[in-house]
């Protein structure tokens, strides 16, 4: 493979500077150039066009196609199915036409936007390598792409009224994009874990892991897991990959109060270095670039091919329902008492076993459950307690609720006993989700001096994130944090943001906007959601941080807010791995050094 490599890059003119040539520039590698790669790559070679350019004048129109297009365009698997499909956001430079809806596609408006013009999908390691190297000899923007769920991309593309901003972290405009999605090497069980570098000293794990050999989507991982009665820590939306930004970024789930985050599941990995180098990192090989991967963020470091966790034993659990809602807009203001009573309660209820996922609004555009327009609705669980030490636990939160059901409020509470985990994941927490629309995100970790010292605060905080009526603000709480993953502070190897070890819930605020939206009444939304609504979590929880994943991809301490005080260490460890920023993307670890020109290209600051 050496003397192959060689033979294909002694054709091209070695640029030594970071990624950033566009299409425009001289040095754009010429069609043999790409042909080579092609040939190298054994044909895997793609040259990209919009998904939706069947529905334009044209040679690629195609009416039936088109139609087809249309019924998927707001499915995540068919995103991922495509090679620059993406779960995030569902607006983008070529939007399909509904024909029979009367919808006319208008020459001109579909082009490739800030997708990558080629992608090699690899289904083998070895054309990872290949596609790191001729993206370094030519100065390429390159990005790395599984199933595109990048919830900071969902702010940021191009819409029908014009303009964009930050691209999401799987685009760049003229880039070459590696995907992984059809590399696939199998999901192997290890009854007990032995780390690929055997005996190591460092490694504490004793119990069973997954060899995820690829870029496999979590449901995948979870069929073989509930055949084997084990519990694999993973994505809340089954369509999530494996291996990417979801793991590296932290990553929470139902399962996360029990077993820890998804980056403290890492045990090993298999990377392609910026070098080409295909290294193994873990507890005992390559520890600065194990670190790094378990929380300093997706694509970064390197290209993560495979990745062994941890499996758990599996355990009964038993889910509480919980829906609230006012009788009336009058009885609004009873709403958020009852709202603040809950998240002051949230610090306990996690301490007694409860985890979970909720949601909340006032004045929501569509029903929160039921007819509710303004309601929560949340769904947590225990695991193993009986249905009556469960009960009990929720008891003193009930007790402070009472005074508002029947009265104010309706509020139903139900108890739903399932023997394993993934019955329960299955049947009540993991949902896939639709292909998200345009909005705003933004979000916040919250400890329990935030939720429980001052109720005041708390409900300032909570009646700021409800939004004004007719912004159609939404809330979203993961109660993710507490148990394993604040015990998990003590393990030397983590990356995450040391914030998570102290938080108790991490807490969502979005808002979205209406097709054809002015970008000025686009940034109002933007400012709103960064500077009021972030801004009074941050009020209430100054010293915590964000959710890399789900967050404010326009905050202006994304830096302290996403990586907290490993921030400089995750620096040097870039510096070591990626001396020459190959893997660069908005918001990640090195990327203040540079800036996207007008043409989609980098330059250093």
């Amino acid at each position: 493979m050496k003397t192959f490599t060689l033979t294909l890059f002694s054709t091209l003119t070695l640029i030594t500077s970071a990624s950033g040539s566009s299409p425009n520039d001289t040095c754009w590698p010429s069609n043999p150039g790409w042909e080579l790669l092609n040939n190298t790559v054994s044909g895997r070679l793609i040259k990209n066009t919009p998904i939706a350019a069947v529905c334009y004048p044209g040679p690629l129109f195609d009416a039936q196609q088109c139609a087809f297009v249309d019924t998927r365009w707001s499915n995540s698997t068919f995103q991922a199915d495509q090679s620059i499909g993406y779960s995030f956001p569902i607006i983008s430079s070529c939007l399909p036409v509904n024909s029979s809806a009367g919808e006319v596609a208008i020459p001109g408006t579909c082009t490739i936007g800030d997708s990558p013009w080629y992608t090699i999908n690899a289904t083998e390691a070895t054309h990872v390598r290949t596609g790191v190297l001729f993206a370094k000899a030519n100065n390429l923007r390159l990005v790395v792409k599984n199933t595109g769920h990048d919830l900071l991309g969902s702010i940021v593309r191009y819409v029908k009224s014009g303009g964009s901003s930050i691209c999401p972290r799987s685009t760049g405009f003229g880039s070459l994009e590696i995907w992984i999605r059809h590399l696939r090497k199998g999901i192997i069980f290890q009854q007990t874990y032995v780390p690929s570098s055997g005996k190591c000293s460092q490694n504490t794990w004793t119990g069973s892991a997954f060899v995820i050999g690829g870029g496999y989507a979590w449901s995948e991982v979870y069929a073989v897991a509930s055949a084997r009665s084990v519990v694999v820590v993973g994505g809340g939306d089954p369509t999530v990959g494996c291996l990417g930004g979801w793991m590296q970024g932290g990553g929470h789930s139902p399962a996360s109060r029990n077993f820890g985050l998804g980056a403290d599941q890492l045990l090993e990995a298999t990377v392609v270095l910026a070098s080409g180098q295909i290294v193994t990192a873990s507890a005992c090989q390559n520890q600065k670039l194990f670190f790094a991967l378990r929380g300093g963020g997706g694509g970064t470091y390197g290209i993560v091919t495979s990745a062994t966790v941890k499996a758990h034993p599996s355990n009964p659990w038993i889910a509480q329902v919980l829906t609230m809602a006012p009788f009336s807009d009058i009885s609004i203001p009873d709403f958020m008492k009852a709202v603040a009573i809950i998240y002051g309660a949230y610090p306990d209820l996690n301490d007694g076993g409860f985890s979970g996922y909720g949601a909340w609004a006032v004045g929501s555009p569509t029903p929160v459950f039921a007819n509710f327009t303004t309601g929560l609705t949340q769904v947590l669980a225990v695991a193993n307690k009986s249905l009556a030490e469960v009960v009990d636990i929720f008891a003193p939160t009930m007790a402070k609720l009472v005074q508002y059901n029947e009265t104010s409020l309706d509020i139903s509470v139900s108890y739903i006993p399932f023997p394993s985990y993934q019955s329960y994941y299955s049947t009540l927490s993991g949902v896939q989700q639709l292909v998200g629309t345009s909005g705003a995100v933004g979000s916040r970790l919250l400890d329990r001096r935030a939720l429980t010292t001052d109720p005041a605060a708390l409900a300032k905080m909570l009646n700021v994130t409800a939004g004004k009526p007719g912004e159609f603000t939404v809330n979203n709480v993961c109660i993710v944090g507490g148990g394993q993953v604040t015990a998990d502070a003590s393990d030397k190897n983590s990356g995450v943001n040391p914030a998570w070890r102290t938080a108790y819930i991490h807490n969502i605020v979005a808002r979205g906007w209406a097709l054809g939206t002015s970008k000025a009444g686009q940034d109002m939304v933007h400012n709103d959601i960064t500077f009021e609504k972030v801004g009074a979590m941050k009020e209430l929880a100054p010293n915590t941080g964000s959710y890399m994943n789900e967050a404010d991809a326009r905050d202006p301490d994304w830096r302290a807010d996403f990586f907290g005080a490993n921030l400089d260490i995750l620096r040097e460890y870039k510096a070591l791995y990626d001396p020459d920023d190959l893997f660069y993307c908005p918001t990640c670890v090195g990327s203040e050094k540079w800036a996207e020109k007008a043409d989609g290209s980098l330059c250093m600051i």
